[in-house]
């Protein structure tokens, strides 16, 4: 037996998991008591516990941008009730200027006493369907300021002393297009705390309140300890990566996203010092959201059986000066700030690949794609309302691996939402949901490839709300790999009505009428003309590859009718580009 104040090794790996299990417990709940599409299928929710002083110890399955967010949320709680919180309470917020990502995301926390101490602060996000504003769903890219997004939740007490507080809660349910899944995702998010502070509490019972608390305050020394072993593993240097957004949402400039990485010995520097000033849209992130999808690319490339917790963001520093869009500055709106996210992301590990070569990878595709259809139906105008995202289509060429077609990749994690479902819950057909040939970026190892999904409008109107990008900025290659297929928008294709829309855009349509789009192929890497021939021309068998797209992509003549290599021709071709 360990002495007392000792740390037991393997005592700590089995406090680890059980307080990781607690927070899993909280997300099988809410799969199984939630109410709407998002939560229940997409999973976009995450779980963490923190101890007594607000620092992450543990976290469940979850969405990894979520997770930097977490402690800024609940140091804007803490700060603002300080000593007013006690037992049975329920914290709430969703305000990004006290800490929170945007409208949608409701982070809920609840404190956990044993004996009148504090010892511990259950936490749980949730990406809420609606919570009002001029657009259903509060993702509209051209809002200009946060009281254009719906409701404010500054920190408040959402249960006190065990009691729920039912004014909150009627002012929840009176400020959503869709009040019974809402009040039915608010209701599982309380009871999934309550039940995971039981569990807790049992497990402490057990492990004793001292003990568990210094066995949490290790396990975010542990962390610390090995991130910083493993980072002074890699090699230092210093590297520059700039990456585009198309638009801020509103005006047609471009914006850039710059970051400087430096790699000193057991830490890294992210500074994004060189990005645009903050657009009018509604694109870009907080503070709190760019770090987070900044820890989520590291954690990309400092692998290894390393904890979740608040010791792997110290050896990080990321720098976002005040008013830039990476750090906006109130009272901007943040409620598409998912695809400035996914844009902090692709820089950072832009950076990483030309810092490490052998371990990153190209541009993941996608066009950090959400799209919303809402309406009413019916005589009796029953509201519906389906929010989706297909934030990537799949993860870039590597080092020594093609990207794989249709996967996550970095700060997503989110689950497709099934045809027959979308279809089961609202007035939508969707026609084609299918790979998109020829488009990823050719390399010794491509990209995935690009996905095409079609709606037929069912209903007499909808209102269709699209965030995306990727339309004038590919997915970039690295290495001599080349890009993926640009994103592409299309209303009522291949009709005399077809139009080429914007990536973003808030129009009604009418039934009958149809839109497709097309997400962003990822990029290649390493040249083309370096790729296996049997590897293209297993490309060629699967339908990912035409006969003409590897020949001119690739320098791979294969014969039509055998569908074998002709490898003179392809020697021949190759040489010639040489």
């Amino acid at each position: 037996m360990a002495e007392a104040g000792k740390i037991d090794p393997v005592r700590r790996e089995l406090i680890k998991n059980a307080l990781i299990s607690i927070c899993d417990t909280m997300l099988v709940m809410i799969v199984r008591t939630a109410r709407s599409t998002n939560i229940k299928n997409t999973m976009d929710f995450s779980a963490a516990m923190c101890d007594a002083r607000g620092q992450m110890v543990a976290q469940g399955l979850s969405v990894p941008a979520h997770l930097g967010a977490i402690m800024p949320a609940l140091k804007g709680c803490l700060d603002h009730f300080g000593d007013d919180i006690h037992d049975g309470d329920i914290l709430c917020s969703n305000d990004p200027y006290a800490g929170c990502s945007h409208l949608n995301d409701i982070f809920m926390f609840r404190p956990v006493f044993m004996d009148g101490e504090r010892v511990a602060v259950l936490c749980l996000i949730m990406h809420h369907t609606d919570l009002g504003g001029r657009v259903p769903g509060g993702n509209a890219a051209d809002s200009g300021e946060i009281f254009q997004e719906g409701l404010i939740v500054p920190p408040s007490k959402i249960c006190e002393a065990g009691k729920l507080n039912t004014t909150l809660l009627r002012i929840f349910e009176s400020n959503t297009r869709m009040p019974e899944r809402m009040m039915g995702d608010i209701y599982a998010q309380i009871a999934a705390l309550n039940n995971a502070e039981k569990e807790l509490k049992k497990f402490a019972s057990g492990t004793g309140v001292g003990p568990l608390q210094r066995y949490m305050a290790d396990l975010i020394d542990y962390t610390e300890r090995l991130t910083r072993a493993k980072i002074a593993e890699l090699p230092d240097g210093q590297t520059e990566f700039t990456d585009w957004n198309d638009d801020d949402g509103v005006s047609a400039d471009p914006v850039k996203f710059h970051v400087t990485l430096t790699k000193r010995g057991d830490e890294f520097i992210v500074d994004f010092t060189g990005t645009s000033a903050q657009g009018k849209g509604a694109l870009h992130t907080n503070y709190a959201f760019t770090a987070s999808c900044t820890y989520a690319a590291l954690r990309c490339v400092i692998e290894g059986d390393i904890p979740n917790n608040a010791g792997f963001y110290k050896p990080i520093k990321v720098i976002a000066p005040a008013g830039t869009f990476v750090n906006v500055q109130y009272p901007a709106a943040l409620g598409a700030r998912g695809q400035g996210g996914y844009r902090v992301r692709s820089t950072v590990l832009g950076a990483l690949t030309k810092l490490l070569p052998h371990v990153g990878t190209a541009c993941a595709g996608g066009s950090e794609f959400a799209i919303v259809f809402a309406g009413y139906r019916g005589e009796e105008k029953r509201p519906y309302l389906h929010l989706e995202f297909h934030n990537c289509s799949g993860q870039g060429g590597g080092p020594d691996r093609d990207g794989q077609d249709g996967g996550p990749y970095a700060i997503g994690n989110l689950a497709n939402v099934p045809v027959e479902l979308l279809e089961a819950e609202n007035p939508v057909l969707v026609e084609q949901y299918a790979f998109i040939p020829d488009s990823a970026g050719a390399g010794k190892y491509r990209g995935s490839l690009g996905i095409a999904r079609q709606y037929r409008i069912l209903a007499e109107e909808s209102t269709v709300n699209l965030r995306s990008d990727r339309h004038l900025h590919a997915c970039w290659g690295i290495f001599d790999g080349k890009p993926g297929a640009m994103a592409r928008s299309l209303v009522n294709p291949g009709t005399l009505r077809e139009e080429l829309t914007p990536s973003k855009f808030v129009r009604t349509m009418r039934r009958g009428e149809v839109f497709r789009g097309e997400m962003a192929a990822s990029g290649g890497y390493g040249d083309p003309y370096a790729r296996d021939p049997a590897a293209v021309l297993e490309d060629v068998r699967q339908e990912k590859v035409s006969l003409a797209h590897a020949r001119d992509a690739y320098g791979v003549c294969i014969d039509p009718i055998t569908m074998q290599v002709d490898v003179a021709a392809t020697a021949a071709c190759r040489a010639a580009r040489a």
